[in-house]
């Protein structure tokens, strides 16, 4: 099968692969630009990012701002041909804030997850900066681009497909996930392309979660999608940003380890059942400093804080961190090189002659 480039905006990706963003400061500017110079699309994770900024205790929304602009800056430095997105959360107190700093940075590509973000095209509005929501539904999918069309007479530039077997938090409930009722990633993809065929503007359909290997990206290719994000497999590489330790949790991982945890916000996410896990599954663990960034969390009834669990698993505090893994983590067995991995993912495409 032969891969279709990407457009988004002026740019176009040789190949159609979206680096998932993963947060907190897994996937800065080093994994995304090595990603963006393979000819796919690197994106920046701008929860949280301020960790390592000296005031970010105290100034928590100022820090993120500040990080993201140095790391959108080193990004491309790194890639100044290749396309860099940025993966901020809806939730987030300073999601405003957030995408002003990624627009007057110019980053090229917005994606938006975790809420509704309903206003996103007034946000961008004059700049270059493409936008593409995270859906988990087609109801969502009409829902966004209804509200975009009438209010901004905008329509996503991509809409991001992300079924259960994704990493991190999930759009679906808990109950639906344990008892097997989420639907499958390729229902909800159908559901999606069907649901934005009625719009004139052609809108690109992007599939993520659980996508491991050449065979999964042809799947969904076939089926109508432009492109695929994947997340977990960028973790297992030389440049992610993240601490070796975090990176050799990935590699240890067994099948049996990877496990679905509550989240603060209320949302289920599916993490390694390490020893912040098994602490968790016996009670909360107390938290000392509330930085309150996101909207849902309430620290007076939360059973931990996700923000410094993130932090701890990035910078190498395994035993004393959450670390979100997609479904298929434990096929992993080696780290590589970005450009070693998108070879790969490129023979996988070429050499399946029909699924």
């Amino acid at each position: 099968m032969i891969l279709k480039p990407l457009k988004v905006g002026k740019k176009t990706a040789r190949i159609p692969i979206i680096q998932g963003g993963m947060g907190v400061g897994v996937s800065l500017s080093k994994l995304s630009a090595a990603v963006a110079n393979e000819g796919g699309i690197g994106v920046i994770s701008a929860v949280q990012m301020g960790f390592r900024e000296h005031d970010f205790e105290n100034n928590n929304d100022e820090a993120n701002v500040r990080a993201l602009r140095k790391e959108i800056k080193e990004a491309r430095r790194l890639s100044p041909e290749g396309i860099i997105g940025v993966n901020i959360l809806v939730a987030v107190n300073n999601f405003k804030e957030m995408v002003k700093a990624a627009v007057e940075e110019q980053a090229d590509l917005i994606i938006a997850g975790a809420g509704l973000p309903t206003d996103l095209p007034a946000l961008v509005k004059g700049s270059d900066t493409k936008i593409a929501p995270i859906v988990s539904s087609g109801k969502v999918a009409a829902l966004i681009t209804k509200v975009w069309k009438r209010r901004y007479n905008y329509v996503p530039d991509l809409v991001i497909v992300e079924g259960p077997e994704a990493g991190g938090h999930l759009g679906f409930s808990m109950e639906q996930i344990e008892m097997g009722k989420a639907p499958e990633l390729t229902d909800i993809v159908e559901e999606v392309i069907e649901t934005l065929q009625s719009h004139e503007e052609i809108i690109p359909v992007i599939a993520a979660g659980g996508i491991f290997d050449g065979v999964d990206i042809v799947k969904y290719l076939k089926m109508g999608a432009a492109g695929v994000q994947i997340a977990t497999r960028f973790v297992a590489t030389h440049e992610c940003d993240a601490d070796i330790k975090f990176k050799e949790a990935y590699i240890d991982a067994k099948k049996e380890d990877i496990v679905l945890v509550k989240s603060p916000v209320g949302m289920p996410g599916r993490a390694l059942r390490n020893d912040f896990v098994k602490r968790l599954e016996k009670g909360s663990i107390a938290i000392k400093k509330c930085s309150n960034c996101l909207k849902p969390c309430d620290a007076s009834v939360s059973p931990y804080c996700i923000s410094k669990a993130l932090i701890n698993a990035v910078v190498g505090d395994i035993d004393d961190g959450l670390i979100f893994v997609g479904s298929n983590a434990y096929k992993l067995d080696k780290i590589v090189s970005v450009k070693e991995l998108m070879d790969e993912l490129i023979r996988g495409v070429y050499n399946v002659s029909d699924i």
